[in-house]
């Protein structure tokens, strides 16, 4: 299979290989030049990986800690 390199590097890989390797948009690949060749390897993301910015920037997240403890927020003596 052949890939073209466009004008700012980038390239696609082929359908037939994503979906082999199970590459899906926002699959991370850290790629390496070894022995003349280009080679990419899936990343496996860990626990944290996994859910890292599910609750977005809005979220004050002494506010929800405070809420979990049981204590009003900001914190009172």
């Amino acid at each position: 299979m052949k890939a073209i390199v466009a004008e700012r590097g980038q390239f696609t890989i082929p359908k037939k290989i994503r979906e082999t390797l199970g590459i899906s948009p926002g699959t991370v690949l850290e790629v390496n030049a070894e022995a003349g060749k280009l080679v990419a390897h899936k990343m496996h993301e860990s626990g944290v990986d996994a859910v890292y910015g599910i609750l977005g920037r809005k979220v004050d997240t002494d506010k929800i800690m405070s809420e979990l403890r049981g204590r009003p927020f900001p914190y009172r003596k």
